[in-house]
């Protein structure tokens, strides 16, 4: 494997991936997305669960919900020499459409996807005549591309991918324009680290915090009883929830495992007064 330059890019692009106008505005994207990312307020160090944790003046604003909050951890991948038939079992493994192709440092160099399969499939079953369509400059690079025999021959690349700082919009901005399913989530220095479908980031921009408001006063209700819920205080901001307030120890223990474990909970801020 060459050596790999730059954000995830590879030193070598496979045959048929081409460089049209929508790859050149995408990585520009991309690159902005990075900066603005590095631009942002810093958040206090992520916690062991993967959730990021902050001070109590944090909550002066609401945060802009990242990347981190929703992505998957560990990420899937498939290493850049791994034979097709087993780039297909990995797919079919992790029921998924496409997978980040990782080098030996596991930066990410490209994604194979079902689409890339699919072509190499066809080629091997068919024995495409010379001439006719085949012969349009398009499917030529798509023939060529089909013929490799590993992940990075069958790849697309340079891979789409986002930052963990990014905002879920801006991730959701580029997943959009590229028509991807999930993005490989990747460090500063190209090394995978996440993934994040495309279902979890319209899930996380259309959070209905209003109806999560109301789930977490009712589970205040039932583990601590009507007089001690009147006097914890809950703020929902995209999905992270902050309780204040005073509320017994057992009380709490319970309440915060409970609303922790609410579906569209993102994170949970503890700022309870256990008295």
């Amino acid at each position: 494997m060459k050596e790999k330059q730059g954000h995830a890019v590879p030193a070598r692009t496979p045959e048929g991936a081409g460089t049209s106008h929508e790859q050149t505005l995408l990585r520009h994207l991309s690159a902005m997305s990075a900066v603005s990312s590095r631009r942002g307020a810093p958040r206090s160090p992520t916690g062991a669960a993967g959730r990021a944790t902050a001070s109590p003046a944090a909550d002066a604003a609401a945060p802009a919900l990242l990347v981190r909050d929703v992505m998957r951890v560990p990420a899937p991948s498939v290493p850049w020499d791994l034979p097709f038939q087993e780039v297909a079992r990995a797919l079919a493994r992790e029921d998924s459409g496409s997978l980040a192709v990782v080098d030996d440092d596991d930066h990410v160099v490209g994604v194979v996807s079902e689409s890339d399969l699919l072509a190499k499939a066809a080629v091997e079953a068919t024995r495409p005549r010379p001439g006719g369509a085949l012969t349009r400059v398009r499917e030529r690079k798509l023939l060529e591309k089909a013929r490799g025999g590993t992940a990075e021959a069958l790849m697309t690349s340079p891979a789409i991918t986002v930052l963990p700082g990014m905002t879920v919009a801006e991730a959701a901005w580029l997943v959009a324009l590229s028509r991807l399913k999930r993005a490989p989530v990747t460090d500063h220095d190209g090394r995978l680290v996440g993934t994040v479908r495309r279902s979890a980031l319209l899930r996380a921009l259309i959070r209905d915090d209003a109806g999560i408001e109301r789930e977490v006063r009712h589970l205040l209700t039932v583990v601590a009883g009507a007089g001690a819920a009147h006097a914890v205080r809950v703020e929902v901001h995209g999905g992270v929830v902050g309780l204040s307030g005073p509320l017994a120890g057992d009380a709490a223990t319970g309440l915060l495992a409970e609303v922790a474990s609410m579906e569209d909970v993102v994170e949970v801020r503890d700022h309870l007064d256990r008295r």
